[in-house]
């Protein structure tokens, strides 16, 4: 038996943007095992019992950019990050308000 592509779910985040993307271990050669918050195994695929299985882990955790928290199937043990909300970029946001305070602002001849 030829082995095909290894799918994952797809997430807006990975390695190269420097988050902890391994920590859910998609395979079905291991048995689903919790080890949060060090290492989640976890089928490769959402089954049937994930629609009203799923529980929380831990409370929500915050990086650079994000708020999320984990979700794992207590019967199957498929589990993913759940992305709660985006972190606005603060320096971003103080040179829009700038932006937008000098573009309002009228010049009036003395």
């Amino acid at each position: 038996m030829e082995a095909g592509p290894r799918l994952t779910p797809l997430y807006p985040f990975g390695v190269e943007d420097g988050h902890d993307a391994g920590m859910v271990t998609y395979t079905d050669e291991q048995p689903p095992t919790n080890r949060y918050p060090h290492q989640i195994i976890a089928p490769p695929r959402a089954g049937v019992c994930c629609v009203s299985a799923m529980e929380w882990l831990d409370a929500p955790q915050r990086d650079a950019r994000w708020v999320y928290q984990y979700r794992r199937c207590r019967r199957c043990g498929f589990a993913v990050r759940v992305i709660l909300h985006e972190l606005p970029d603060t320096t971003l946001v103080n040179s829009l308000r700038e932006e937008l305070a000098s573009s309002f602002m009228r010049n009036i001849p003395e």
